[in-house]
């Protein structure tokens, strides 16, 4: 079923994409609306075809069939406007761990022609809670660190549209706790924020609305509520996602996009310099 567009403006329009490789299909016919100034989580089982999605909606990867807007521009025949309107943060931390967190910001700055770099790079600093560490490499960093730089840096130049795939992997309570901080912050801005996570937690906490992913298709879409109500009155949110993946732990088909991002220059992070990202 197409995505309702009733709601008023949509920051994200997603109807019947189909994306294989090979003989492996991971998405079969995904439809998706995500309203402008919202939090939005698709949420689903390793391999489930997360970073395929966003991959497709950021330009990375083409779609077999269907069809794709972002910030109102067509994913395959816009693909440099869409770039100019959104902003990448993959699974993989995109920081100079030489250079201090400050010259990062600073070097992201001057790339994107953003006036005074300088000074939008302290501004950043103040903002994310980096002050103190605002001289130091960057590799000195805690994992929650590096990550909310990685995240500031994704912010220079104002982007309409933020994808944040799976931020918080890898992080441990504390920093999975200080990125959710700063995304409830651009949240609280009114930005558009699509998040692909496989923590419950994450996807209640932040979210407005909660999607599950599963089989290529979106399963159950809505607040907490309607996703335990489409999983037959499930007692809390990871009960109804078990029940609508069939308990499926492996998740299904493998993410092909997602493993590959996971090689050198092969994923969002190595283009957010180039394109603008």
């Amino acid at each position: 079923m197409p995505p309702d567009t009733s709601g008023g403006s949509l920051a994200i329009e997603v109807n019947g994409l189909y994306k294989s490789f090979g003989d492996t299909a991971v998405l079969r016919g995904l439809d998706l609306a995500v309203p402008a100034g919202s939090v939005f989580a698709l949420l689903g089982m390793n391999g489930a075809g997360k970073t395929t999605t966003v991959s497709i909606l950021t330009t990375v990867l083409k779609a077999d069939a269907g069809t794709a807007r972002v910030a109102g521009c067509d994913v395959a025949t816009q693909p440099a406007k869409v770039r100019r309107a959104i902003t990448v943060t993959g699974q993989n931390v995109a920081i100079d761990t030489v250079l201090t967190g400050l010259e990062n910001l600073a070097l992201i700055a001057k790339l994107r022609r953003v006036p005074r770099p300088k000074v939008v790079a302290g501004e950043l600093i103040e903002r994310f809670g980096l002050a103190q560490a605002a001289g130091k490499p960057a590799g000195t960093y805690s994992g929650g660190m590096k990550r909310r730089l990685d995240i500031a840096m994704s912010l220079i130049g104002q982007p309409q549209v933020v994808f944040l795939d799976e931020p918080t992997t890898g992080l441990d309570p504390a920093g999975r706790h200080e990125v959710w901080g700063v995304i409830g912050g651009l949240a609280e801005q009114g930005r558009t924020i699509l998040l692909t996570t496989q923590y419950m937690e994450e996807a209640a906490r932040l979210a407005h609305t909660i999607a599950v992913l599963h089989g290529g298709v979106i399963a159950a879409q809505g607040d907490e509520a309607t996703i335990r109500a489409a999983a037959g009155g499930a007692p809390d949110l990871e009960a109804a996602f078990l029940t609508l993946t069939g308990n499926d732990a492996g998740g299904g088909t493998e993410d092909v996009a997602g493993a590959a991002g996971k090689t050198a220059g092969a994923g969002p992070a190595s283009w957010r310099k180039e394109s603008g990202l």
